[in-house]
């Protein structure tokens, strides 16, 4: 996570993207350089006290990229491998994701360094109360708004929300999104970015003229979004998954794999290896199998350029953030790659993360139909926004998104001028 690729950081990557995008549209050359940098980043050091006694220091980041559109929005990972390199590059994507869905968001992210694998329940709750308190002072419904990401979930949320409300005084349950159900949580949260992903592939497959059913698809990362999309795909669209991998190897069945008994054969052994009806591979073996559609769904930089011609999915679909370096990319593009950038493809969870905050506003709560039907809504009325894009500008899928992205934040920007 968050490591150079060919001495270039995270965020040197994310701001490639951002340039090329940006050298398509006649933007203000000063409001050019405020949408660059992060507003502002918080760096906090604390102590959590550990099962054996001891104080334990941790750091933890919350960045806000860009708050013209509205607050800022975005997850919270723990993970050893955390930086502010890796956290400001994510804050930056928030901020277009947002964007290119048309929802009143600005881009934020968060992190701690820590191995939540090695911490029993009670140390990640105190870990995470200490830190909701560190960053209180700028988090808020109305200023910055945290959801779950890389090894956080509902009860993180839940634990933030209660925090953030003891010291209110009051609840607060718009502080943050992906809660449980019982405090404020919203139908449809906890699929909602694997389900955006797949409303995108099944659009682009239509635009592509590939019929979905029985088409070959690999997922690389077995977590929230990879498992869920895999269930999701299969079930719905009756597609052939062929190949799937998490963090600790890959497996593969060219005649097909049931997603379900993966699922369960992970939440047994804790890994989707020695998968019984599966062979196993390498993970980067994985990327190149022959496949109709692949879904990266692990963490950033897992397409680097060398990978990138061996590549024969007809269709990319990033359910993940970053997973594709910008080398890696061109050449996609130029051997006639359909790549849907994360931006575009995974902003399924911030949309319903945006439903679950608009609920807890009015306080009146949505069916999961009523959700589904909206994330639909909105995710193809971004693609063919993007699509128009493409063809305008005669760009890969991901330039085109940015542009469209980008176009909205300088527009908000503009219109509200520099204070003092």
């Amino acid at each position: 996570m968050a490591e150079k690729v060919n001495g270039v950081s995270l965020f040197e990557m994310s701001l490639q993207n951002f340039n090329a995008a940006a050298d398509l549209l006649d933007l203000d050359s000063n409001i050019r350089k405020q949408m660059k940098l992060p507003e502002r980043e918080l760096t906090v050091n604390f102590p959590v006290e550990m099962r054996d006694g001891d104080f334990k220091m941790f750091t933890g980041y919350r960045v806000q990229h860009n708050t013209a559109r509205g607050p800022g929005k975005g997850g919270i990972r723990f993970h050893p491998n955390v930086t502010l390199d890796e956290v400001r590059s994510l804050a930056c994507w928030m901020t277009w994701k947002c964007a290119v869905v048309n929802i009143p968001f600005g881009g934020a992210k968060g992190g701690v360094i820590c191995n939540p694998k090695e911490m029993n329940k009670a140390e990640l709750e105190n870990m995470t109360r200490r830190y909701a308190t560190e960053i209180a002072h700028i988090i808020g419904p109305q200023k910055d708004i945290p959801a779950p990401d890389v090894y956080t979930d509902a009860q993180t949320m839940a634990w933030i929300m209660d925090t953030y409300s003891m010291a209110n005084g009051y609840p607060v349950p718009g502080v943050v999104t992906g809660k449980p159900l019982s405090i404020g949580g919203s139908e449809g949260r906890n699929e909602a970015t694997a389900r955006g992903c797949v409303y995108i592939i099944a659009e682009a497959a239509k635009y592509k003229n590939i019929n979905l059913k029985g088409t070959r698809v690999v997922v690389q990362g077995f977590g929230n979004v990879g498992s869920i999309a895999a269930r999701l795909i299969h079930d719905e669209y009756d597609s052939k998954v062929i190949a799937i991998s998490d963090s600790k190897g890959a497996i593969v069945n060219t005649k097909g794999i049931d997603p379900h008994q993966v699922i369960e054969h992970k939440r047994r052994t804790g890994s989707v290896v020695e998968f019984p009806n599966a062979d196993s591979i390498s993970p980067a073996e994985l990327l190149t199998l022959d496949c109709d559609v692949l879904i990266p769904a692990a963490l950033e930089n897992a397409i680097p350029k060398e990978m990138a011609p061996k590549i024969k999915a007809k269709i990319i679909a990033e359910g993940a953030n970053g997973p594709t370096v910008p080398e890696a990319d061109r050449i996609l593009y130029e051997n006639g790659t359909f790549v849907l950038p994360d931006i575009l493809a995974n902003a399924g969870g911030v949309t319903v993360s945006y439903f679950e905050w608009v609920q807890n506003n009015y306080g009146y709560f949505w069916t999961e139909t009523d959700v589904n039907n909206r994330l639909r809504e909105i995710m193809l009325r971004a693609f063919y926004e993007v699509l128009s894009n493409l063809q305008k500008y005669k760009v890969s899928l991901r330039h085109a998104a940015y542009v469209q992205a980008i176009g909205r934040v300088h527009e908000a920007i503009k219109a509200r001028g520099i204070y003092p």
